[in-house]
């Protein structure tokens, strides 16, 4: 999130059943690749075992996907945020016609399988390539990676709700409003300092997510993917 001009980098985990946690915060001047090892380093030494089985749920950040990439040894997979990317690619258009690619985009991604999902999305870049190639490239970065809980096989009610960044915007949303009753900004780490104590205010608050019973299965998934990548170095 973005406050006061800076970046507050913030890791929510959700256990197997399908509580969540603050894991950690970090405040840098952007999402830069020093800024993200810093914040994984920081989780790394307080006990989070980036080798165990582990799905992340993204934004678009470059520098946080190739943090991710170091600390799990390419073991972990990763969903990039749908909504992100939907917004990235509609932000090439005016309003009336961003409207019109990103009701084809959630379309898309609320297929029920990994092949027509793709498909369908295949088929929106090639007519993005004809009206507006930058967004067209937009759509293609990362585009895989958007569709990792659509190769899963994972449930609807669970996908619904980690097939974006949305489980932690509500927490966002808290800080901002307990930030607005600061009348006087003060140096240091002032503002981490709120931002942490409003975390703990929306981390009470926290229920269970939606889906959380198909979490196990998910999990197992994530295991093998894991010993999979896993096996080329052993052999070795």
């Amino acid at each position: 999130m973005t406050l006061r001009g800076e970046h507050m980098l913030v890791a929510l985990g959700i256990d197997v059943m399908g509580r969540k946690t603050i894991l950690g915060l970090h405040q840098g001047a952007s999402e830069n690749q020093k800024v993200c090892n810093v914040l994984l380093a920081d989780l790394s030494e307080r006990g989070l075992d980036f080798q165990q089985p582990m799905l992340a749920v993204v934004d678009g950040s470059k520098a946080l996907r190739a943090g991710l990439r170091r600390y799990t040894g390419g073991r972990g997979l990763v969903q990039r945020c749908q909504l992100h990317k939907r917004r990235n690619v509609c932000g090439h258009f005016v309003d009336e016609k961003a409207a019109h690619w990103n009701r084809k985009l959630t379309q898309a991604y609320d297929l029920p399988d990994y092949a027509s999902a793709k498909k369908a999305l295949e088929r929106i870049q090639r007519e993005l390539t004809d009206t507006n190639p930058s967004a067209a490239r937009s759509l293609a970065e990362g585009l895989e990676e958007t569709l990792t809980l659509h190769r899963l096989n994972t449930p609807p009610e669970l996908r619904r709700t980690l097939h974006s960044t949305n489980p932690i915007e509500s927490a966002f949303s808290i800080v901002r409003v307990a930030c607005r009753n600061v009348k006087r900004w003060r140096p240091g780490d002032h503002l981490e300092r709120w931002v942490g104590s409003g975390l703990v205010v929306a981390e009470r608050q926290f229920r269970r997510i939606v889906g959380y019973r198909a979490l196990p299965a998910l999990i197992a998934v994530c295991d093998r993917n894991s010993k999979r990548a896993r096996a080329p170095s052993s052999a070795a």
